[in-house]
């Protein structure tokens, strides 16, 4: 049975997006992986989308509230962002909850940037998952 993890971030459009799309690429047997924002975007960043493709990852994802995942029982919850650390709803608080946040890509806009957070992502949260007892 899979385990489901939540990475929420502000604005769901770059690190959450990509770490949700890593995640179910290179973890998908053991996790199911889903994404959210506390004040979401509305869209997915182009730059991050292509930052995956670079790395042979397809992610058609959409920009969402977290509130749409009320009722989901998640075995774990990652912030990605200080804020959304500290903006994370209570209603999350059921599972286990880490902070591991990123920079935000989106800040500069620069390519770099956005392969530089995807790199990190999957080189951090790729050994995060898999030391998860629960």
């Amino acid at each position: 049975m899979k385990r489901k993890v939540l990475f929420l971030c502000t604005g769901n459009s770059c690190r959450s997006q990509m770490a949700e799309a890593i995640v179910n690429a290179r973890l998908g047997s053991e996790w199911e992986a889903v994404s959210a924002g506390t004040k979401p975007a509305g869209y997915v960043h182009p730059k991050a989308l292509a930052a995956l493709e670079e790395i042979g990852i397809h992610h058609q994802g959409r920009s969402k509230l977290a509130d749409e995942f009320r009722g989901v029982d998640f075995d774990l919850v990652v912030t990605v962002c200080d804020s959304a650390a500290e903006e994370c709803p209570l209603w999350l608080g059921k599972g286990k909850r880490v902070h591991h946040g990123f920079p935000d890509p989106a800040k500069t806009d620069d390519m770099d940037d956005f392969r530089k957070v995807r790199d990190a992502i999957e080189r951090e949260i790729i050994p995060l998952l898999r030391g998860v007892s629960l």
